[in-house]
């Protein structure tokens, strides 16, 4: 059997540094020895020290101290201590122990981020090693322990969080875990103060999902004084864009996003046509590379947090937030993105969260189980949810309304759906009627070419049938079409913009608002591809046109 060490070196998330990086990293820090049962950082820490070891062995461990505790691996000669959340600033989820005595090059995270930024070659290797072990740690269930019943709505809400923030944690769930219970016991907690949510010494009994990202410090305060040159609201593909961009060419950037960062793009289990992707890449994944990024350059990000109005005060834009903050700023790039719609369909919200889903990523997967599923949709989403669950159910019914798919969904897409055996589409088919009892069993679906009705087998129905923009809370701050998407540039019907009717007027720019300064990019904008690469485009596009925007402000005043 393989040694935890062994398992480290065979493993690409624990690269060796070579000699040439070791002496970068000497001359940027400071040697000190390393003591026999030395805890470098422990569970819940805001770990601030990187540690590269030169001698002696340094032991990774979950659940230290605890009957669970178990060793993920050992760090030797040449390798690093440290995860994602030294550049995150999230409490770190294992603790680091000083195994065999030796010495190590200390660095603060601030003279990290500085030599990352400096040496391109180091940040590359550290960076993907760090992503790569958040990965690991997640797969491996460590860091957070989330206990409750997967019945119950409130496990997951805090489950949905949890995954959707990349947030490496164990999941127990009282219907089927004998352990939860007894671990409840152990503490005293009786199961209807449940979902309880454990890390290191902290126990949170049915937690709101903003106290579980404070205790995490996933969610920073905003100051009533600052002024800030950008706030950019929705952290999609479009808001991590205009977001990393922004704050890359030197301007204040805040991200706010009300459940987590990647929107709804984080839910794709494989994004294929993203361009430098050949082999395709996790919306999830996608989303961490650029949050790390964010990180990296400056950008502050609010999650959860949610955008309650916009308003204009004192010369600035005022965003309002709920727990009544507020954020001012020069400018402001509108991401909210599209929720999807719902079906028509009686009993629905007796089954949302409880076998009717509007994502389908590795959390909805294990609800599953092997039971059959429906997927409900024609577009690009629908069919890779499909694509994705055939790996893990024994069966996908894909439901569409049209009889062809080829003007709804990508080649590519439609080639994988076909050649999966484990896929039957079914067109001109519709849902009905759900059933169940507490859970959906099974789905009524009508062929409505043949008027013909059949019951279907169904743990689950993912539902992918449009989508609808996230702009309720602007209460007609802003110029929208019909549908209730953003207008921007040239499909204005205000030819002119004139902030304060100070005489300012200019045409808009191509993403601006009807409103000077606030641009909008992603699904929310009128118009727009819903497309990753293109939401990526637009937030990047909008950062030159805030330039624009700032230096013709600068140069009134």
């Amino acid at each position: 059997m393989s040694t935890p060490e062994e398992l480290f070196d065979r493993d690409a998330a624990f690269p060796r540094l070579g000699d040439e990086l070791v002496d970068v990293l000497d001359a940027a820090g400071e040697r000190r020895p390393l003591a026999m049962g030395e805890l470098l950082f422990e569970t819940g820490d805001r770990c601030s020290q990187f540690f590269v070891i030169l001698s002696g062995r340094v032991a990774i461990v979950d659940g230290y101290g605890s009957p669970d505790e178990r060793v993920l691996g050992v760090h030797g000669d040449g390798r690093f201590a440290g995860e994602l959340s030294l550049m995150t600033g999230e409490p770190t989820y294992t603790t680091a122990v000083v195994r065999e005595p030796g010495e190590a090059i200390v660095l603060s995270r601030d003279e990290l981020r500085r030599l990352i930024g400096a040496n391109q070659a180091l940040g590359d290797l550290l960076l993907s090693a760090f992503v790569a072990r958040r990965a690991l740690l997640i797969g491996l269930g460590s860091g957070v322990r989330l206990i409750g019943s997967a019945l119950s709505a409130d496990t997951r809400r805090l489950r949905e969080f949890l995954t959707r923030n990349r947030i490496p944690h164990t999941f127990m769930d009282l219907e089927t875990d004998s352990q939860a219970d007894l671990l409840l016991q152990g503490l005293g907690i009786e199961p209807r103060e449940t979902p309880l949510v454990l890390r290191g010494s902290l126990a949170m009994r049915n937690p709101a999902v903003s106290e579980v990202a404070n205790a995490l410090h996933l969610r920073a305060p905003a100051s009533p004084d600052e002024v800030c040159d950008l706030v950019v609201i929705g952290a999609g593909p479009g808001g991590l864009g205009a977001a990393v961009y922004a704050a890359s060419e030197g301007l204040s950037t805040v991200l706010v996003d009300s459940v987590a960062v990647g929107g709804q793009a984080s839910t794709s289990s494989r994004i294929e046509n993203y361009l430098g992707f050949p082999a395709g890449i996790s919306g999830a994944d996608l989303a961490e590379r650029a949050s790390v990024q964010a990180t990296r350059f400056g950008v502050r990000t609010m999650v959860p947090a949610s955008a309650t109005g916009l308003g204009w005060e004192g010369g600035y834009y005022v965003v309002e937030l709920d727990e009544d903050e507020r954020l001012r700023a020069r400018t402001v790039v509108l991401a909210t993105g599209a929720t999807y719609r719902r079906l028509g369909v009686e009993r629905l919200a007796d089954f949302e969260g409880a076998g009717v889903y509007y994502a389908a990523t590795q959390v909805e997967a294990q609800m599953c189980g092997p039971d059959p599923v429906v997927v409900v949709g024609g577009g690009n989403s629908a069919g890779q949810a499909a694509v994705f669950l055939a790996q893990h159910v024994a069966k996908v019914n894909l439901l569409v309304r049209r009889s062809d798919l080829a003007a709804t969904m990508s080649r590519y897409l439609i080639d994988q759906v076909e050649a999966m055996p484990r896929i039957e589409l079914l067109r001109h088919t519709e849902i009905r009627e759900l059933h169940g009892n507490g859970t959906l069993e099974a789905v009524t679906v009508e062929d409505t070419s043949a008027g013909t009705t059949q019951t279907l087998n169904a743990r689950a129905a993912f539902i992918f049938i449009g989508a609808d923009p996230c702009t309720g809370w602007l209460d007609d701050a802003l110029a929208s079409d019909e549908h209730g998407f953003v207008l921007t540039g040239q499909d204005l019907r205000l030819t002119h913009l004139d902030l304060a009717g100070d005489g300012r007027e200019r045409p808009p720019f191509v993403l601006e608002t009807s409103r000077p300064g606030v641009f909008a990019v992603g699904d929310v904008r009128a118009g727009s591809i819903k497309r990753v690469a293109s939401a990526v485009g637009e937030g990047a596009m909008a950062v030159r046109l805030i330039h624009q925007y700032l230096a013709l402000l600068d140069g009134t005043r």
